[in-house]
């Protein structure tokens, strides 16, 4: 291995590379990198995707399901599922705004390492190990990270060299501390790649009724084996998974039209507009009409897509 460059130089070089590429939460001219500056710290929701996130100023706290996860300057949060997530970052303002960069995880980009991942260095077994994780970054990993947001001033030479920089980025997560749970992205039959089929269902059906018996035939596993395997990656089980995914979609559609809350309730699968409206406010914190009504004051009064490219 070369010399490798001194952490704090590192984590130095990346704050000044994030702030003169982006100032708000957007994707980057390079295939998979997102790059984000955040400058205040509400209370957020989100669907996640698959993805390493590397913090560079700043921090962030994360809840999923009943598990908290806080990461912060040199720290990686490595997410592997799409995700049901709240959240808000720590210790920022507008003059030090949190600086993070993310790198979506592919399995087609991750299969083809694992069958170079020599014995000796490949992690135990896990068939289901949880789809979330933190832990300080490496210099060897913040060094590809680094070269690779340096290729955003060279715009010419980023077809060439960024899939390199991402191919060592992804080597240096899957012979690290967080091996276990990166190499299942990139196996087809790990328990996580089974859960993960069924995430997608439900995050395509997730207005229609849905019965655990039939997601556990999707994923080729017993009712009790796919319930078990489900909340070890996500903490949650399937049906609170669908109904934060639900009340996450009625949200967004408030923003567009705040007076029509049963309509956005049926429209996400609630037949009634109280439990609805109670468990929307268990998951916001207020009742919808309201808590759309504050978000719509916040963001403006246009449209938000169902999709909005962001960092977890």
């Amino acid at each position: 291995m070369g010399w490798v460059p001194d952490r704090t130089d590192l984590l130095s070089e990346l704050r000044a590379l994030i702030s003169a590429h982006t100032r708000a939460d957007q994707v980057t001219p390079i295939d998979g990198l997102r790059l984000a500056r955040i400058e205040t710290a509400p209370l957020n929701h989100a669907l996640t995707e698959p993805l390493l996130v590397i913090m560079a100023q700043g921090g962030k706290r994360l809840l999923l399901g009943d598990r908290v996860f806080e990461y912060r300057a040199g720290e990686c949060l490595v997410v592997t599922a799409e995700l049901p997530v709240t959240g808000h970052f720590l210790d920022v303002s507008p003059q030090t705004p949190a600086l993070a960069l993310g790198l979506v995880l592919r399995p087609a980009a991750i299969a083809p390492l694992l069958l170079e991942t020599p014995v000796s260095r490949r992690p135990r077994a896990n068939p289901s190990p949880p789809a979330m994780a933190t832990g300080p970054a490496s210099a060897e990993l913040l060094d590809a990270a680094v070269r690779l947001l340096r290729l955003l001033d060279h715009p010419a030479d980023a077809p060439v060299l960024a899939p390199l920089a991402e191919r060592e980025i992804l080597w240096r997560l899957l012979t690290g501390p967080h091996a276990a749970v990166v190499s299942q992205v990139g196996l087809d039959g790990s328990g996580l790649a089974c859960v993960n089929r069924a995430i997608g269902w439900i995050r395509d059906h997730y207005a229609e009724p849905m019965r655990v018996a039939d997601l556990a035939g999707r994923a080729g596993m017993s009712p009790s084996a796919f319930h078990r395997h489900f909340r070890a990656v996500t903490a949650m089980s399937p049906l609170q998974f669908q109904k934060s995914i639900r009340l996450q979609q009625a949200r967004t559609l408030l923003v567009a039209h705040p007076r029509d809350v049963a309509g956005a309730g049926h429209r996400v699968g609630y037949d009634s507009p109280t439990q609805f409206s109670r468990e929307y406010r268990r998951q916001f914190g207020a009742p919808p009409g309201q808590d759309a009504a504050t978000l719509r004051a916040t963001i403006g009064p246009a449209p938000v897509p169902e999709t909005i490219p962001h960092l977890p």
